[in-house]
């Protein structure tokens, strides 16, 4: 009798489930204007779920497994708080002080997650800046073996005591957005330091490249020969000797040594560690496919610099196309180019792996649609792979969405090589995006171009401006010239060819000359099936 009232009483226990949806469907948050939004959550197994927000309703029926999903209109941009009413028999739940605006997904590595707290001069914008219709969720650093539907994190307006916790380069973003249309702004950061394109891909549209399904074949063996016994003994000796180490280290006085030898991590499964292939893309991508966006913006690229399986005009694209697909929507896509970086060269012809991916990133506008470049060659520092000025790689990505987006008739981008013509002794090169006219930012004579003959030997050149978007290459020590390079250089000092509204030209090279072989086209990507809710 009393295993039967055991049952009976643990019944109710077994069938119920907690009307709940994603931490990022929680007050203050952000939904995308004159769309129809998806909604989703859990609820009891088929019971009616019942959506109201704005004076509009919809509802649907839990499946089997309690996941639901719905589609509400929000209407117009509005900047008043509004409530949003879901319901599932008994069960209330209330999200408050909602907006509608426009919703961008930011993502990428360290200069994304880069908090405004660290640049000095921003102090005094952060003490005013209080913005309440401009809004951040900021995702936490997570990992996961498997695909997520969920992570931890909540909205918040830009106040003094937020906004130094915010993204750096998507508040500046942001809140150019916020102050030229008027309109709330809401943004969804998940990004982590030091992290190759890989790891923000998924597994699926790896497979698809030679060079990247490497990758995860080799992290799938890793994990496959995963021993957890062996890898805590390895560490619990790593770990003795650290605190042994530092035991020591604190009997030296502090001005005899270095800084302290870092605590050994605990180990994990190669299909949990944050930098392999897929690992962020299943804890902290996935879990946002499906939030009505009108695009993302992305800073990344150092961390595949020096080590590249598969040029980064093709990963960046497969990265790009993959969340489009999950997402249903092709939604625009705008990036940073990398900073200058490292020591000034002086040399013409120098070889160096920085130049050639700011340049495969430059191509990615020619290969994938509705895509954007902030070019920020003048913001870097040689010693610091942080720039502290990230006020102009955030409002050079904004400018693109101005554009592009919101239909603004202005200059969107820095002169962007287009085109290039052999005239005699010289070649002459064409630009894009040169606004009212093409001008040398300092008023002297054109810096940092190289031409080179067929012996594929560079000199530097002297360059001329030739009308409003044209510029003439020529050296004496070349006089057959057949290819031209610009800005070629970790760190090229002195570039200095602008357009009218001062934005600097992306480097660019109008030779293959040492290009990497490029991997067969991708295998198509199958579609992916609605996410399951």
């Amino acid at each position: 009798m009393k295993t039967l009232l055991l049952c009976i009483s643990l019944v109710p226990c077994l069938v119920h489930a907690e009307l709940t949806v994603p931490h990022f469907f929680s007050d203050h948050m952000v939904l995308q204007r004159e769309r129809a939004v998806s909604i989703w959550g859990k609820a009891n197994a088929l019971t009616e779920v019942k959506v109201e927000f704005k004076g509009k309703s919809t509802q649907t029926k839990a499946d089997a497994d309690g996941k639901w999903l719905v589609k509400l209109e929000t209407g117009v941009a509005d900047a008043k708080g509004a409530t949003m009413l879901i319901q599932s028999g008994a069960e209330k739940k209330e999200i408050v002080d909602i907006l509608v605006g426009e919703v961008w997904f930011a993502s990428g590595q360290s200069n994304m997650s880069y908090q405004m707290k660290a640049s000095p001069q921003y102090a005094g914008l952060t003490k005013k800046s209080t913005h309440p219709n401009l809004r951040m969720f900021d995702a936490p650093r997570v990992t996961a073996v498997h695909a997520q539907d969920d992570i931890p994190g909540k909205w918040a307006a830009a106040t003094p005591e937020t906004v130094p916790n915010f993204s750096a380069v998507a508040f500046f973003f942001a809140r150019k957005l916020h102050l030229d249309l008027g309109i709330p702004i809401g943004v969804i950061n998940s990004s982590w330091g030091g992290k190759p394109v890989e790891t923000f891909t998924s597994r699926e549209a790896l497979n698809t490249l030679p060079g990247t399904k490497s990758l995860v074949d080799a992290q799938l063996k890793a994990d496959a020969n995963y021993d957890e016994k062996i890898a805590q003994e390895v560490y619990q000796k790593k770990l003795k000797n650290w605190q042994e180490m530092n035991q020591q280290d604190a009997k030296k006085a502090a001005n005899q040594r270095g800084k302290s030898a870092q605590r050994p991590a605990p180990p994990k499964r190669p299909l949990d560690l944050e930098g392999k292939p897929g690992v962020l893309f299943n804890s902290m991508i996935h879990p946002f496919i499906g939030f009505t966006l009108r695009g993302a913006i992305w800073y990344q690229g150092e961390g595949n610099t020096y080590v590249n399986a598969v040029p980064y005009d093709l990963t960046l694209p497969l990265m790009i196309n993959d969340w489009r697909k999950r997402w249903d929507d092709d939604f625009s896509f705008y990036y940073v180019q990398l900073a200058n970086f490292q020591q000034p060269s002086t040399a013409p012809g120098t070889a160096h792996p920085w130049p050639l991916l700011q340049d495969r990133m430059r191509l990615v506008l020619a290969t994938t649609p509705k895509t954007g470049m902030a070019i920020i060659n003048d913001v870097g520092a040689a010693n610091d792979i942080h720039p502290k000025n990230k006020k102009d790689p955030g409002e050079r990505l904004a400018l693109w969405a101005l554009a592009k987006d919101y239909g603004k008739d202005i200059t969107y981008s820095g002169p962007l090589y287009q085109s290039n013509e052999i005239k005699g002794d010289a070649i002459r090169v064409t630009f894009a995006q040169s606004g009212m006219g093409l001008k040398s930012r300092d008023g002297g004579e054109l810096k940092r171009f190289e031409i080179a003959g067929a012996d594929q030997k560079w000199h530097w050149a002297e360059a001329k401006i030739d009308g409003k978007d044209r510029v003439m290459v020529r050296s004496t020590e070349v006089k057959q010239p057949v290819a031209v390079r610009y800005a070629w250089a970790a760190n090229p000092e002195g570039a200095n060819l602008v357009n009218s509204e001062g934005l600097p030209t992306s480097v660019f090279r109008t030779d293959d000359w040492g290009q990497m072989p490029m991997p067969v086209t991708p295998k198509k990507i199958h579609k992916a099936p609605a996410k399951s809710r």
